[in-house]
């Protein structure tokens, strides 16, 4: 029954990916939103996919189901011979993108869930609830940060070495963001205690939430903007697991 269960789980995650990358792309190719409104879309809406990790009974699911996105990410190049794939980098890539060739922040985006997939799988699966807030942050902080920096941004905040403009309204919104939406998942994953995960505290799930969108957000503000989706979801995820132990 677990088995089928699984199945069914898979084929639902790859439905409900597979319909948020489309959907967006097509409105697109149909002038109804702009390629940052389909990028963010994407970068929003599959990523909420993550959810259905913790309900799997056999976890290497998830490292399966999230290695063969980032090869399709990989493959949606200007060069693809796939029409699909190369409507899908001509809908969300970015300029900083073009010197590369293919998806960069995306495939740095899908990279970061399959390694922090495989490094927990195998040594902390009943902790999803790290990555997961981690990736989250990723999701949906990162998503709200670049819009909210991008209508409301007065105060830029200059670092060299960054492509991008980074703003002091994107980074809050990443921090508050961040704060919530991992306190959502630590509750959710951990304090909740659902089948396959760890128990924790109300007060651990509160003081990890603080510290993930803290660490989060500064890591974010000095990534360059093409390498933040690896940079932020992996370091935060591994720093704040590797804090628990001490």
């Amino acid at each position: 029954m677990s088995v089928l269960s699984d199945l069914l789980l898979v084929l639902f995650t790859y439905i409900y990916v597979f319909a948020t990358i489309l959907i967006p792309v097509y409105l697109k190719k149909k002038d109804k939103i702009s390629k940052f409104q389909a990028r963010k879309a994407v970068h929003l809406f599959a990523g909420l996919s993550i959810f259905s990790i913790p309900y799997f009974e056999w976890s290497w699911w998830a490292v399966i189901i999230a290695g063969s996105l980032t090869l399709l990410v990989y493959m949606s190049s200007k060069k693809s011979k796939i029409k699909q794939l190369k409507e899908l980098y001509e809908s969300i890539g970015e300029e900083a993108e073009e010197q590369a060739g293919y998806l960069q922040g995306p495939f740095h985006y899908c990279m970061s869930i399959t390694l922090l997939m495989l490094v927990f799988v195998i040594f902390a699966p009943s902790q999803m609830y790290f990555p997961l807030s981690a990736i989250l942050l990723m999701i949906i902080s990162d998503t709200l940060a670049s819009v909210i920096g991008k209508r409301y941004g007065k105060h830029n905040i200059k670092i060299p070495w960054i492509k991008g403009i980074r703003t002091l309204e994107g980074s809050l919104a990443f921090f508050i963001s961040g704060f919530i939406v991992c306190f959502l998942a630590f509750s959710l994953f951990g304090v909740t205690n659902p089948i396959t995960q760890t128990h924790i505290s109300l007060v651990e799930a509160i003081l990890y939430s603080l510290i993930a969108s803290v660490l989060a957000t500064l890591i974010e503000m000095f990534s360059p903007s093409t390498w933040d989706d690896l940079t932020v979801p992996i370091l935060t995820a591994l720093i704040i697991f590797l804090l628990t132990l001490i």
